[in-house]
This record gives C-alpha cells, structure tokens and sequence, in this order.
C-alpha cells in the first residue's frame, strides 16, 4: 500500500501534459508534414547519393549479407537499424523518416530543457521568462531548414544530434559529479553512437571534465573515468569485435577515415569537400579509395592498410607543407562559421524547389547570435559554459577533415540555446533602460554578423547547387529543367567532369548520342580516368557499330575496375562483332562468373558457347 500514492502521482503526470510534451507534439507535426509531403514527391526514393549508399547497404542486410569478411568501411549502425526497420515495416523510406521525426521533436525537448534549466530562477528568472525564452529556442530548431531537410531522408544526422545534445543535457542538468553506474551507461550510449557517427567521441572529454571538476576524489575520479571509457568499448563492441575477430583486421570502427583524413589535407583541398582523383558519391568514392591505394601497393590490401595510406598521404602532406596546412586550417574554421551552406548532397535545394520544406531559418543567422550569446551568457549563466565547450568539440571534430551543412548541424541546438541566453539578456538590459549593455552586446552581435557574412566568391562553390538540382531533375526525367540547372552550373565552372558527364548524360535521354559524346570527351579531358565517360562512350560506339572504338573504351575502363561484371558484358558484345569469338566467349564467361545474378550475362554466355 506505502507504492500507492508514488504510483497515483506517476499516473497523474502522465495524464498532465506538460510544457515539454506539447512542444514535442508541435514539432512532431511540424516534422511529419513534411514527411508526408516528401512521400508524394519523386525524392522519396534517392538515387545516386550517399542516402542510396545506406540505402542498398541495408538491403544487402536484408538479404542475409551481413558482412564481407572485411573491416568496416562505412560506420554500420545506421544501415543495420534500417534493415531491421525495413524487416519490420517494409522497404519505405518513410518509416525511418518517421522514427527521425520522433528524434527531432526530442532535440527540440532538450533545447527547451537546457535553456529553462540555465534560466533557473535563482539567477532572477521568472519561470514565465524561462519558458518563454526555451520554447523561442526550440522554435527556431523546429523551423531550422537544415534539420528539417535531413530529419527526413535516409541520413543518420538526426540521431547523432539528438544523442549528441542528450549526453550534453545529462552533464547540464545536474552540478553533482556522475555517478560510476551513470558513467558506465554514458560510455556504454555513446560508443553505441559512435558506431553511427564517430564525431560524437569527442564529447567524451566533457564528461571528464564533469567528473574532475565537481570535486570528485581521487579514487573515484579515476574509476568513474575507467567506467566510462569501458561502457565506450561495450557500447562499440559490434564494431570492433566484427573487425578484429571476423575480418582480423585490427579497426576500432571504421577504416574510412584514413580516405577522410586525406580529402581534408591534400593540396586540393579546400575546407569543403574535395575529391581529387575520386569520385564523388560515397559509394563510389569510398570505392574508389580501395582501388587507387590496392593499385599504388600492387597487392590486394587489408582495410586497415587502405587507411593507414592515405592517412600517409594527409601526414605528408601536413609535415611537407606546415604553412599552407595551417592557411587551410584557418580556411576550415571559417567555412564552419560562414552563412554560405555547403550542402553537397542537394538535399536542401531539392526539397525547398519541390516545396517540402518550410521557410525557415538558416544557419548564418542563428551562428551570429549563438556565438555572441556565448560571449554574454558567460558569466552569468555559468553553466552554458558545457554548451559553449560541447560546440568548441564539435568544431575541433570536424577541423581535421572538411566542413558540409550536415556535418555542422550538431552545434545548431546549442547555438540556439546560448542565442536564446542572449536575447534573453539583451531583452532584459532594455525593459530596464540599461542602454550602456545595450550598446556593447547589439556591437558584438554587429561584429559576428560581418564575419559570418563574408561572401564566397569562388564559383565552383555556387555551382553547387545548380548541379545538384539538375542532377536529380535528370534523375526525375524533368529534362527542360535539368537543362537549365546544368547549364547554369557549367557556366560557372566550365571544366568540372562530373558537371560535363550529367550533361551527357542529358544528350542521351534527348536521343542525341553524338551530343553526349562530345561532353563524354570534355569528360576525359578534365578526367582522363573516368569510368562512366568511357564506359558510356564504349557503348555510343557499340550502338553506333564501331566496336574498334568501343573495345578501345572497355578496354581503358577495366584497367581502372577490373572486376565490373557489365563492362566485360559490353566488351564481349563488342569482340562478337569484331569476329573475335574466343575472346568474346571468355569475356562473357568472367561477366557471368563476377555477376551470377544478372540473366542476361548467362543467356549472351549459352549463346556464344552454343554458336
């Protein structure tokens, strides 16, 4: 009988809806419009992109491929809880927009949660006051046009941030150092994470801080610190033990990063993504990482060893050139601050032009006022200072590699956060007429707002958006408005080679082959190893009966990528009519060898061999 009124009052507060669960409703509904309008559109289904990358990854789950008996090339989390959502509910990728809607609107939670806890009203905040000034915060996370955009698609970016901002909530809410048990599941959730999105590791010297700081002793410090970097091997055991005992290949959680390290440190580089000698596309770029480093070793490698040479390569590049590294450096930090959004998956324009997003905020405006509410909610709110460092670990997270929208999007929920402390502040300073703080803090704001507002002249940077568009309204076969976006975008840079390849591709839809070959041919001018240039123009001078041209072109493709089952397809095809029945045979044979699946390579194989 003594549970009874514990267990009524629990009841009561699930009957009584708080603040916090309206705002999540809110924000929920916010969120499923636009899942159901992006259900309606041609952009359900993403082809060509790393969402189809994570896409086909989990189907291959699905069919009972749950490993290659290599290390992890690609962080697994997120294309295993696909298919197990897949398994579920079906292949639609509404689902899992759904369960990152759900996410989404508990981001917008904590937001809400971590501004009304550091407005506390022992600081003299009305609890009006701090209500008002959370849900202005988690407003502007609602209606966050990034957020929105890739809280929809087949990306984990919606999880990590609200893990994220939940581990950076749990340190917040509370002055009293982390119990061990509570470390041990900190460890235990963030690991887990990591085997999603391996930037969240960076969090882990806050929750170091939390335990030093708060006078912990000595002996427990350091078992709180063991329990902690424990649950971090728990949380992450799928990964490595996949790595070290089923491929015995000694990877923590993916050997990708090596490939990362290397586009951001290159003499290319940028600070934005830049793939010199790659393609882009993740899974062709990652790809393509494997072969280029199999090619310089002259062997097959372990992906460990593909990692270890191009991380080589950065490391060369870094000592070699310390001056120009450190230019890139600084070029990096102020792509991370800069309003100019590099998104280079086009999820933004293509979602705004097919009217699924709402209008909204964008990030130049929220990094102005979040990075002058940090300099002013500094002191007297002393605990935004763990707002303030979990965005400072972030920006060093991402220095090392290269700055997109979606990789900067984590720091968003605290930039609004210390953005809400500093309109709070400022709103205050003039209800009291106190213009003297007026003065310096609108001055600040003025002076982040120039910074983050330096333009971006380079053009390749304004193509962007143009090739991305046009890219998907040929994939959508909307060919007048893929002419118009791509056109734009080979305006701006006329000697891109993927631009030149999407615009052969164009003549090809138009029936206009002699079109398409001569953009294939600017194609090799800019990219002398581009495999679907050649493989495309091997098939024009199939079609067009000069199979001398075309072996040429097959030829030169399977030097990059010798195990392509459809370019020894298309090279059998193109000895048979030279005459060349032996060698036509035995191409056809290794097209149905590397690729069973496919009919038509085994009835082109039965025919040769019966002929």
């Amino acid at each position: 009988m003594s549970r009874l009124p514990g267990l009524l009052q629990l009841l009561k507060a699930i009957r009584s809806p708080s603040c916090s669960h309206y705002l999540f409703g809110a924000v929920f509904l916010v969120r499923l419009v636009a899942l159901v309008r992006l259900a309606s559109s041609p952009l359900l289904f993403s082809s060509g992109s790393d969402m189809q990358f994570y896409d086909d990854w989990a189907k291959q789950i699905l069919h009972g491929q749950w490993t290659d008996y290599q290390a992890f090339y690609g962080l697994p989390l997120y294309p295993f809880l696909l298919a197990l959502l897949f398994r579920i509910f079906g292949n639609s990728p509404f689902i899992p927009g759904l369960f990152q809607a759900c996410l989404d609107a508990g981001t917008a939670v904590l937001i809400f949660k971590t501004t009304v806890h550091l407005l506390k009203p022992g600081l003299g905040v009305s609890t009006k006051g701090a209500t008002i000034t959370g849900i202005l915060a988690a407003g502007g996370w609602c209606f966050f046009v990034s957020a929105a955009a890739y809280s929809a698609i087949l990306m984990p970016t919606a999880g990590v941030v609200f893990v994220f901002w939940l581990l950076v909530w749990l340190i917040v809410r509370t002055e009293s150092p982390p119990t061990p048990l509570r470390c041990l599941g900190y460890g235990v959730l963030t690991g887990f994470a990591a085997m999603g999105v391996a930037t969240i590791l960076f969090l882990v010297p806050l929750f170091l801080a939390a335990i030093f700081l708060r006078r912990t002793t000595g002996p427990r410090w350091l078992g709180a610190m063991v329990l902690l970097i424990a649950g971090i091997f728990v949380g992450s055991a799928p990964c490595w033990i996949h790595n070290r005992f089923v491929a015995r290949d000694p990877v923590f959680l993916s050997a990708h990063s090596g490939i990362n390290l290397w586009l951001g440190n290159n003499p290319e580089a940028t600070g934005y993504p830049r793939f010199p000698g790659l393609h882009a596309g993740q899974a062709q770029m990652l790809h393509d990482s494997i072969q280029q480093a199999e090619r310089a070793a002259g062997r097959t490698l372990k992906r460990s060893e593909v990692s270890r040479y191009w991380s080589a390569k950065a490391r060369g590049f870094i000592l070699t050139n310390p001056g120009a590294w450190l230019n890139l450096l600084g070029r990096k930090a102020a792509n991370f601050w800069n309003a100019f959004e590099y998104d280079d998956l086009g999820v933004i324009v293509n979602l705004r032009d097919d009217r699924v997003l709402f209008p909204g905020l964008h990030f130049g405006l929220v990094a102005a006022f979040g990075l002058a509410g940090a300099v002013f909610s500094w002191r007297p709110f002393s605990a935004s200072r763990w707002i303030t460092a979990a965005i400072a670990l972030h920006v060093v997270a991402i220095l090392p590699v290269f700055v997109t929208e979606r990789y900067r999007l984590p720091v968003v929920p605290g930039l609004l956060v210390l953005g809400a402390l500093g309109l709070h502040r400022l709103w205050d300073h003039c209800a009291k007429l106190d213009y003297a703080k007026v003065a310096p803090q609108l001055g600040v704001v003025s002076v982040i707002t120039l910074f983050v507002a330096i333009p971006r002249y380079d053009p390749s940077l304004w193509a962007l958006e143009a090739f991305n568009a046009g890219r998907f309204a040929l994939e959508t076969n909307d060919l007048t408005l893929a002419e118009n976006h791509l056109q734009r975008a080979r305006t701006l840079v006329p000697d891109n080679a993927e631009t030149n390849f999407a615009l052969g591709n164009l003549r090809l839809a138009q029936n206009n082959p002699a079109g398409a070959r001569d953009f294939y041919e600017a194609t090799l001018k800019v990219d002398a190893q581009h495999k679907g240039a050649l493989n495309n123009l091997g098939v024009i001078a199939l079609n067009a009966k000069e199979p001398v041209q075309a072996l040429d072109f097959f030829g030169r493709a399977l030097l990059l990528e010798p195990g392509n089952a459809k370019t020894h397809y298309l090279l059998a095809k193109a000895h048979e009519l030279t005459g060349d029945r032996d060698k036509a045979q035995s191409e056809a044979a290794r097209a149905a060898e590397l690729d069973p699946s496919q009919p038509e390579y085994r009835e082109f194989k039965e025919r040769l061999n019966d002929k």
